[in-house]
């Protein structure tokens, strides 16, 4: 049940180069100059547009980092409603999840680009940043819910168990490479465990206790 995504816009077409320009300028500061400081003000300079213009495309100074999350907020659900006929949710999930460690995802914890591995220490080193974090977390969780159907707290309990088991795995790559080894020394287990969560999701979730999305049937 695959659902197309409308071609976007001249106009948003741009406005997502803006907004990709003013985070890749402000990741870059931050990295050279530590995140408190810098400014508001000085990336802005930097990008060559006013300060309002940039609180136009971002609320707040966290977002200018969490932006490389954005097209990843809503992706559990959008492999939900996207899968194949006769494909599961839990199913989906879980290739999807499997073909990212196989390309290398960020977001699987699995890559050793030093880049990637800058920009997480950066993430992950810095308070206001991870509390930040926790409302895309949340807007994930409500995004996959509503994606699976169903009784609303059934569905918000299955969805935190997912988004909860995707992120420990991501955590337990990430650590592994931060240690010291490389996203190819990892992958063995990284499929492993991933198989091992997933297995353990569709043993103990099953299907929401009325008629609505199934996880696994």
């Amino acid at each position: 049940m695959t659902t197309p995504h409308p071609t976007p816009t001249l106009r948003e077409r741009k406005k997502q180069r803006t907004r990709e320009a003013l985070s890749e300028t402000a990741i870059r500061m931050f990295l050279e100059r530590g995140y408190d400081a810098v400014s508001v003000a000085e990336i802005a300079a930097a990008a060559g547009v006013s300060k309002p213009t940039l609180f136009r495309y971002f609320a707040a100074k966290e977002d200018l980092v969490l932006h490389r999350f954005a097209d990843h907020e809503d992706e559990a659900a959008r492999v939900v409603v996207g899968r194949a006929e006769g494909e599961t949710p839990l199913g989906a999930l879980r290739r999807n999840f499997l073909e990212g460690l196989g390309r290398r995802d960020p977001v699987t914890g699995l890559c050793d680009h030093p880049a990637v591995l800058a920009y997480q220490r950066l993430l992950y080193g810095t308070p206001q940043l991870v509390a930040r974090l926790y409302g895309y977390q949340e807007r994930s969780e409500n995004a996959l819910a509503g994606a699976l159907g169903g009784p609303e707290l059934a569905a918000r309990l299955a969805a935190g168990q997912i988004v909860a088991v995707q992120r420990i795995l991501a955590q337990e790559n990430g650590r592994r490479i931060a240690a010291g080894e490389s996203a190819d020394q990892v992958e063995a287990d990284a499929v492993r465990a991933a198989e091992l969560g997933f297995g353990q999701l569709e043993a103990g979730i099953g299907a929401p206790a009325a008629p609505g999305a199934r996880l696994t049937e």
